[in-house]
Order: C-alpha cells, then structure tokens, then sequence
C-alpha cells in the first residue's frame, strides 16, 4: 500500500526546503563579507588618533630625550640649504614689520593709557581714603586696595608700615603727601634687577627659552618678541618645540610669516628636545642672531611634564651650552596663582626673568610687585595690549607713574 501510493508530501516539501536552504548561504555570504570588511578596515590607518604614533618609528623620526644623547662631542648632521623644517620665506623676502603705531607717545604714554583697570582699584582708592585725612581707618583701607590689586599680603603689609612710618617722620598729613611716599615705596619694592634681554658673547646666535602654562600667552609673546627683534634687522629662527598642544606649529609659523623669521618644526607628537636641537643647527647654519624656543605648555602640578622641560633645556645647553635667557610667561589676570605657577617651574628650570602678559586687561597689575618681591625675579616683558606692537620693556619708574596718573601727588 505504500510502495503504491503517490509521493504527495514529499512533493510539497521540495520547495520548502529549497527556499530554507538558500535562506541559510545567504546568511552565511552575508557574515562572510562583514568579516572580511572589518578585517580589512584594521589592516588601514586608525581614525581616531589616539595612541603611539606607529609612523614616527618608520619615518625614522628622532625620539631621543637629552639623557639619551651621548657625552662626547655630538656629530652634526648636515644641514641642507633649504631645509624642509623652514615653512616660513626667507628674511630677504618678507617685509619688516612697521614701526609701533604708538611709539610717537612714548612708552610711558603707553603705560598710563593701559594701566586703567588697576589704576581705578589702587590709585583712585588713595585719593579717596587720605582724602578725608591721615587716619588708622585710611591706612586699613590701603592694605585692603594693595591686596585687591595682587601686591601679595605679605608685601603690602611691609609697603603699609614703611608707609606710617615715614608719614610720621616726615608729617605727611594729606592725600598728596602719602601718595608720593607710595609711589616712592612701590617703586623701591620693584627694585634696579637688571631687565634687559640677555645676548650672547661669543658667536653664535643667542638662545632665549619660552616657557609658561597653556594659556598664559606665551606663543604670542614670541611672535612679538620676533616682531621687536626683526625690526631691529637681527634674523630669527623660531623652534616649535611645543608638539604636543594642537595646532601650536601652526600658530607659530603664522608669527614666522608676519614678522619674517623662519620656522623650525617638526610633526605633532615629536620629541621637543629634537626640535630644538635641530633648530639650534638650522639657526647656526642661516647665521642667525637669535633663537627663539617655543617649549609645550606644562601644568605646574605635573612633576612628569615639567621633568621633560627641565630635558628640553639639557637639550639644547648640550648643543649651545648655558642659555642667554629663560623667559617665564605669567598671565596678570591669574593674581596670585602666577606665583604659584612661577615657583613650580623654578624647581625645573632656572628662570632668568618674567614676561607679564595682559596686564592691560587686568585690575590686579600690584602682581608686577608680587613677583618681584616673592620671588626675586624681575620683570622683563610686560603685554599692554593685543597688537603686534603691545609687548613693552618693563620700567618700574613708569609702571608706578601709570597707575597714578591723573591723580594728585
């Protein structure tokens, strides 16, 4: 009976099974590709751009720290006549830049036009507190505006009883007569440090290190100091020795271009000791006068990143031997956190002066003091604006004058 009968369900079945077994390959070509997809994207280059840089060991690119770099006499390598690092055009070429728009008015001009801020906190305070006469409650009011414009509490109060005291030797009784004891003390405080821009002796271009926390305004004091040197007719070579904040060589290599000096620079991520040693060369072939090292940005409180700038500078004093200046570049508005900031780097390198930026922008300009006083280090280069033509010679003479312009005594 059933070798008889008609095969009826396993006809219906066929297509059935047909249809479930091309179901199955499709799904299997299907992970097949999506496999060979992801197995392709890994063998090409990461889109994230994060972890070791694989290309800088290819490229042959020079990672050695100034630990690594041996004792004897290091060989130079030879320096091409247009070397790739130099982005920007030959000094020849560019344009110097024009004379400071504000140079006619004279630096002291340029002071008490910039000064405004703390002028309104320190000095217009005086007036008003010894307007109403010589008093405890005036002397009190004096400490409170000296703090609020960031001489530092130690300072003031030293300032405030060298203050009485004289007012009672010499019977300042009156607005006029303490204001001119006050100028007399702020300027003492400042001190005569010697404030000019170090240069080398010997031949050779003169190296000046630029360091400073993120933010401080350190790359665009650069770019003015190269504008100031460049007017001066002195070539200049900048180094981009801060490979690791994005965009920083570009920054500089904008500076470069305006001003005329010429860039050295290398990948991001690079080690900043090679390029300023590299630049070092550069600068010695072109016969430079001065080198300019832009170093990373370090965060005071991180012992790693300021160990490297200590390398940075061991660097290049092992290809230059003693640098002509270490330029530390506080930010005025910060207050009293810049002395913090400031103290950090002196334990990782011997800072030879202060470049203050945005000190026109600031109502706590009594910093300058702070500094000077707290950390016996003078200031050499103060920012009184934004313009190429702002950073100015610090003259403590005419920094106290500004922050009592206009006002009696």
């Amino acid at each position: 009976m059933f070798a008889s009968a008609p095969p009826i369900a396993a006809t219906a079945m066929d297509p059935w099974l047909v249809a479930g077994i091309a179901v199955v390959v499709l799904v299997l070509l299907g992970l097949g590709l999506a496999v060979g997809r992801r197995r392709g994207g890994d063998a090409g280059p990461s889109d994230t751009g994060t972890g070791v840089d694989d290309e800088s060991v290819a490229d042959g690119r020079d990672t050695a720290s100034a630990d690594a770099l041996p004792d004897t006499e290091h060989v130079l390598p030879e320096v091409p006549d247009t070397p790739e690092e130099l982005v920007a055009p030959p000094d020849a070429d560019v344009e110097l830049p024009a004379a400071p728009v504000e140079e006619d008015l004279g630096l002291g001009e340029r002071f008490r036009r910039r000064l405004s801020r703390t002028r309104n906190v320190l000095g217009t305070s005086v007036v008003e507190l010894f307007g109403r006469g010589v008093s405890e409650e005036a002397w009190d009011g004096l400490e409170e505006a000296l703090i609020t414009a960031d001489v530092g509490v130690t300072a003031t109060m030293e300032i405030v009883e060298e203050l009485k005291r004289r007012a009672r030797e010499e019977g300042a009784n009156d607005a006029d007569a303490v204001l001119h004891l006050l100028k007399e003390e702020l300027t003492a405080a400042l001190g005569e440090a010697d404030r000019s821009l170090a240069r080398a002796s010997d031949e050779g271009p003169t190296v000046w290190l630029i360091t400073g926390v993120n933010g401080t305004g350190k790359t665009t004091t650069i770019g003015k100091l190269a504008a100031v040197e460049r007017r001066e007719q002195r070539r200049v070579v900048l180094a981009a020795a801060d490979t690791f904040r994005a965009a920083a060589s570009e920054q500089l290599g904008i500076w470069a271009e305006r001003t005329g000096a010429q860039l050295v620079a290398k990948d991001p991520g690079a080690d900043p000791g090679s390029v300023a040693y590299e630049a070092y060369d550069v600068a010695t072939a072109r016969g430079a006068d001065l080198l300019i090292v832009d170093t990373a940005g370090r965060l005071h409180n991180k012992t790693q990143l300021m160990d490297e700038l200590g390398k940075v500078k061991r660097v290049l004093e092992k290809r230059a031997g003693p640098l002509e200046e270490t330029l530390l570049v506080l930010d005025a508005t910060t207050g009293q956190n810049g002395i913090a900031q400031a103290r950090a780097f002196l334990e990782a390198v011997e800072v030879t002066g202060i470049a203050l930026t945005k000190l026109d922008g600031s109502s706590r300009g009594g910093i300058v003091v702070a500094v000077q006083r707290e950390l016996g280090l003078p200031v050499k280069l103060v920012g009184l604006g934004e313009g190429i033509d702002d950073l100015a010679p610090f003259d403590p003479q005419l920094f106290v004058e500004g922050l009592f312009s206009e006002l009696a005594g």
